[in-house]
């Protein structure tokens, strides 16, 4: 059974911006400026022309294929199924350790000492269930929760640019090459919301006009917003904001705004869980796809009779994510997902080279750009987040070739 197609442009860029604004602005700041230091700006310009290039492989392949799975259907029919499978897979350990951070990162802002997993749990648990029932609410809320964090955000920068005349910010460490490159690696996590829009390929309206436009004005609304609110971090903390929990309140209490903070702290909690229900969306339709080929168990390929979403994929990741919350470090997590999505990113920046004819949309140079960009900041990421993405991702080659062999 198909997917409706039910997603307008608005609906599509709201899900993008609800994936990157909450992942990247609550929760990539304090890893990020650590390693990077004052080359923060920097970091980020370099994450973001990555993240370009990889925005126009995806727009690229997603407007000739307009089905559920993203890079992992692109690259199958492109490069091949191992390709396909590899992406896929990539995609689905990586985000679901970015749904276990988005949680811990909505609990930090919104419960108390000590209730932080529990209150984790309950947000899985509960967005989960959104997604149960229909795509079009999964879009009205994420839209709601983009408006509520982008209210959010326009106090921490004005209260941010109003403290910095008077702030003595904490020096910022040196520069280094590798640090820059680390940080940029660190802030790829903040930007890799926009490829929720193309795994939705299948509910998308028009989807071969729809999609490269809403990927396009996701990714620079998303700068704008991580520009404005890294300088107003460096201006106003400096390296300060690697030591606490809640950066952007810190900003506010630093204006002497400490009355509005509670609005910084909402919007923080509304970012978090908007980018917890798109990331939850997006996986679901990559594991659906998957279960389709059998790359993944067909039990998770049912779609809902009535509600047209893959209920059994919601669920099966909703309980794998709550698993991971109970034993999960933010900062791990951060790691673990930007390496699990750079390399997703490195074979959708391969499939859309292959691409010729009426299907190319892009010069190859941003694809090849892409490729190396991804490579280069893999290759920087923290040393244990890596080996750990190594091992689950073998874990994965592993299980599809016992598959097939079995099949035979």
């Amino acid at each position: 059974m198909e997917l409706a197609r039910r997603l307008t442009l608005t609906d599509a860029v709201a899900i993008g911006l609800g994936s990157m604004i909450g992942a990247g602005v609550f929760s990539v700041w304090g890893p990020a400026i650590e390693v990077a230091g004052s080359g923060l700006l920097i970091a980020l310009a370099i994450a973001a022309v990555v993240a370009f290039c990889n925005a126009t492989s995806s727009a690229q392949l997603a407007a000739v294929h307009p089905v559920s799975g993203g890079t992992y259907a692109y690259a199958r029919a492109e490069i091949g199924p191992w390709w396909g499978f590899i992406a896929g897979w990539c995609f689905v350990i990586g985000k679901i350790a970015s749904c276990a951070a988005m949680a811990l990162t909505f609990a930090a802002y919104a419960a108390p000492e000590g209730w932080q997993v529990p209150v984790a749990i309950v947000a899985v648990a509960a967005l989960a269930t959104v997604n149960c029932f229909g795509v079009t609410r999964t879009a009205l809320l994420t839209r709601i929760l983009v408006i509520i964090s982008l209210i959010g955000l326009t106090v921490v920068v004005a209260g941010g640019f109003t403290a910095s005349a008077s702030a003595t910010p904490a020096p910022l460490p040196d520069v280094t090459a590798y640090g820059v490159l680390q940080g940029a690696g660190l802030l790829f996590f903040a930007f890799a919301g926009y490829a929720r829009i193309a795994t939705m390929g299948e509910e998308v309206v028009d989807p071969a006009r729809t999609i490269p436009r809403a990927i396009a004005l996701a990714l620079t609304g998303a700068v704008v917003v991580y520009a404005l609110i890294a300088v107003v971090v460096m201006l106003t903390l400096g390296a300060d904001a690697g030591s606490t929990a809640a950066p952007l309140a810190a900003v506010v209490d630093a204006a002497g705004w400490t009355a509005l903070a509670p609005v910084v702290r909402v919007a923080a909690a509304a970012a978090s869980l908007g980018a917890l229900l798109a990331l939850i969306t997006g996986i679901g339709r990559t594991t659906l796809a998957m279960a389709r080929e059998s790359d993944l168990p067909r039990f998770l390929a049912a779609v809902h009779p009535r509600w047209k979403v893959p209920q059994r994929a919601e669920i099966a990741i909703a309980i794998i994510v709550i698993v991971i919350v109970l034993f999960a470090d933010l900062r791990n997590a951060i790691g673990f997902s930007s390496f699990g999505v750079l390399l997703y990113y490195l074979i959708a920046n391969a499939a859309a080279f292959r691409q010729s004819g009426a299907a190319r949309r892009y010069p190859r140079v941003l694809q090849v750009v892409g490729v190396l960009g991804c490579l280069v900041l893999v290759n920087t990421l923290p040393i244990v987040a890596s080996l750990i993405g190594t091992g689950v991702v073998l874990v994965g080659v592993a299980y599809r070739m016992l598959r097939l062999r079995l099949v035979r």
